[in-house]
């Protein structure tokens, strides 16, 4: 169904204010201890045309990051989650292109505050699975002005010693491991990229509010599990796989164990197209929502794009609930709304 883009973030704030215990500022009190923290920056100029204003957006992630951590300012922000010995990755999705995906700014601004923690330039990685996609999505300017490395977790290969293996025989594609390969097992293993194994040691998560219709989100989770392995088209067409699969994937040590930050990019919410670029499908926020829960981030995330494709009288998407209970079981966050503290932080005009 066709419609109209829209700039309209005051639905959202209905639906968490039913959703999750929100606290608008200070004297709220939550009912019940909550159990994971988002804090929600919201900037209504921070979007002009569907174009991102970086000076907007990297004021945004400086207030975010230091109430979320506590620190008096985004240096001492930055040091508490990563040391300067760290090789930091900026974990993007880019493949829908400059407008949908990620954007660039937003990577922008998290690296002014690494860089202004101590962090060196060459120890902070802007990755994601595919080099062509960076580059089209313009992530590789980024290291041209910053002097920072752009890396594609396909191009920096897999690690033979560390993978993900499950019963599900995948059909194995040119570039993964065991293309070629014949013999029982083959195809049951999803190795990890050596980008991981064997560089970047702190992960920051930065993935859009766009809609997957199979996983709801193309989130936190989604977004760094198939963005770090091979042979995942086993699992893209399996709504049941993926839902066992991205958890499973995320909770490896060499993924899950290095997050120390999630942001959502929700300046624009997506809700339908999954990994293609369709504005007209879209919505501006002017939001970003920071978390150390993936999962709480991702479960607010999909009930977002549910009443977007609602107030727009889009066709219905009905995504397999069990990745977030799964991630849940995992102890990846948490999935129940009812246990998520949302901060919302209004940027002064």
């Amino acid at each position: 169904m066709s419609t109209v883009a829209r700039q309209n973030p005051r639905p959202l704030l209905t639906a968490l204010l039913c959703l999750a215990v929100w606290m608008p500022g200070r004297g709220a009190e939550s009912p019940k201890p909550a159990a994971a923290t988002v804090v929600c920056v919201q900037d209504p100029a921070a979007m002009e045309s569907f174009h991102a204003r970086a000076e907007r957006v990297r004021a945004m992630v400086m207030r975010g990051i230091t109430n979320l951590t506590g620190q008096p300012t985004p240096a001492l922000a930055w040091r508490s989650l990563v040391s300067t010995q760290d090789v930091v990755g900026l974990k993007v999705f880019s493949t829908p292109g400059p407008n949908s995906g990620t954007r660039v700014c937003l990577a922008a601004a998290v690296i002014e505050g690494l860089l202004e923690a101590g962090v060196p330039p060459r120890q902070i990685v802007v990755w994601d699975r595919n080099a062509k996609d960076l580059r089209m999505a313009g992530f590789y300017d980024l290291a041209d002005h910053y002097h920072i490395r752009v890396e594609s977790s396909t191009q920096a290969g897999w690690d033979p010693a560390v993978a993900y293996d499950t019963a599900r025989i995948g059909s194995l594609v040119w570039g993964d491991v065991q293309f070629g390969q014949t013999g029982p097992g083959v195809g049951r293993k999803s190795f990890v990229s050596k980008l991981l194994t064997s560089d970047i040691t702190k992960i920051v998560n930065l993935s859009p509010l766009l809609n997957h219709n199979t996983a709801g989100v193309t989130g936190n989770l989604y977004s760094l599990a198939l963005g770090s392995v091979d042979n995942i088209i086993r699992f893209e067409n399996a709504p049941g796989a993926l839902a066992s699969a991205v958890p499973e994937i995320y909770a490896l040590p060499a993924l899950g164990d290095r997050v120390v930050l999630n942001i959502t990019d929700a300046l624009i919410c997506q809700y339908e197209g999954e990994d293609r670029g369709l504005l007209h499908y879209s919505t501006m926020l002017g939001q970003l929502r920071l978390s150390k829960d993936p999962v709480a981030l991702d479960a607010l995330s999909v009930q977002e794009l549910e009443l977007q494709r609602q107030l727009a009288k889009a066709s219905p998407v009905h995504p397999d609930p069990e990745l977030l209970n799964n991630a849940a079981l995992l102890e990846l966050g948490v999935a129940d709304l009812r246990k998520i503290e949302v901060r919302l932080l209004r940027m002064p005009p």
